[in-house]
């Protein structure tokens, strides 16, 4: 039976430092509960970080929040698979991201002892779901660009749909590198790529015949190709990257644009002088996308599918007992000869 939560986020985090000092990193005495991003130097930052905590925050407020789990909960699901197919076990281990403890609820059992969850937005935190079958859990308050421990602490570190709201990605990457202990694996989930094509294209079109331009109300995604080459760059090793399409269909661009804010997944760029949408705007959006991308739905007359891109990768910390690829040119060939028919 998992042991009582320790929380970080309802106290100055007193309870972890005196049980687990060793993980953080500096001569820190005291964990905020209000930490705040002081800005990455030499980085331009896409994403307002406060308005997007501010979003989470309100988001996780509404008292049907459970209702918009789903897409985070499908994607936690497939990240646990991937790390029940790793057969080890995970000491220690680092939710990093963690929402309202998507992973947590599908940890497989016995494999982590200690388990500590993050998030930048502390309401969300304080909602999040506790693993079964693990010693020790607790909760801080912590930004995922700026994570607060110390090197080579961490056997694992999962994030699940919480990276593509970072702005200097390869800064983050190379902080989790850091956390791990050698031979560590990062195992994550994050919307990439053509996430949300169908709203994007429809706003802009919109937005071009009624203003005659438009701004970004869709936020940027990084693509398969880029995270792997990142995870690269970071210097993880065993590399694995994928991407999971998942359409979901609504009734109207109103129960979308609903259900992504009830998700916390609303635009959050810095440039947003352009918000809200006018409601000639929105009208005309939806019009374009019934005509482009609508299909026929029985109880509704028309549905408007909206596509999600996860993008899901694996990097482990290089070790010196992990296999090693084989020299260039050491390899045999098989020479396949076909006797001729007379």
């Amino acid at each position: 039976m998992a042991a009582p939560l320790r929380s970080c986020c309802c106290s100055p985090g007193a309870n972890l430092l005196r049980r687990s000092a060793d993980l953080f990193a500096g001569q820190t005495s005291q964990i905020t509960t209000r930490h705040v991003s002081p800005g990455i130097p030499n980085t331009v930052n896409v994403f307002d970080r406060k308005v997007k905590r501010i979003q989470k925050n309100r988001a996780s407020a509404a008292a049907d929040v459970h209702i918009y789990d789903y897409l985070k909960d499908y994607a936690a699901r497939g990240l646990a698979e991937r790390l029940s197919d790793v057969t080890r076990d995970f000491p220690c281990s680092l939710d990093l991201g963690c929402g309202r403890g998507h992973v947590a609820k599908y940890l497989p059992k016995g494999i982590v002892k200690t388990w500590i969850q993050c998030d930048y937005s502390d309401h969300m935190l304080l909602q999040s779901a506790t693993p079964k079958d693990v010693e020790e859990v607790y909760r801080l308050v912590a930004d995922e660009e700026f994570i607060p421990f110390k090197e080579n602490t961490f056997d694992l570190v999962v994030s699940c749909m919480s990276l593509h709201w970072v702005n200097d990605l390869p800064s983050t990457l190379n902080q989790i590198k850091k956390v791990l202990k050698e031979d560590g694996v990062m195992i994550g989930c994050m919307l990439g790529g053509e996430s949300l094509y169908q709203l994007r294209s429809a706003l802009q079109v919109a937005e071009t015949e009624v203003k005659g331009g438009f701004t970004s109300h869709v936020s940027p995604f990084a693509g398969s190709s880029d995270v792997a080459s990142l995870l690269s760059a970071a210097g993880f090793s065993i590399t694995t990257v994928d991407t999971d399409e998942v359409t979901v269909r609504y009734p109207s661009l109103q129960a979308a644009m609903r259900d992504l804010r009830g998700m916390g997944e609303s635009h959050a760029t810095v440039d947003r002088s352009s918000l809200p949408l006018s409601r000639r705007v929105l009208s005309r959006s939806e019009q374009i996308y019934k005509e482009y991308y609508g299909e026929s739905d029985e109880k509704h007359g028309t549905a408007l599918p909206l596509t999600f891109d996860f993008v899901q990768f694996i990097g482990w910390k290089p070790s010196a007992t992990q296999p090693k690829p084989a020299r260039r040119g050491s390899g045999t060939k098989a020479v396949l000869e076909q006797t001729p028919t007379s």
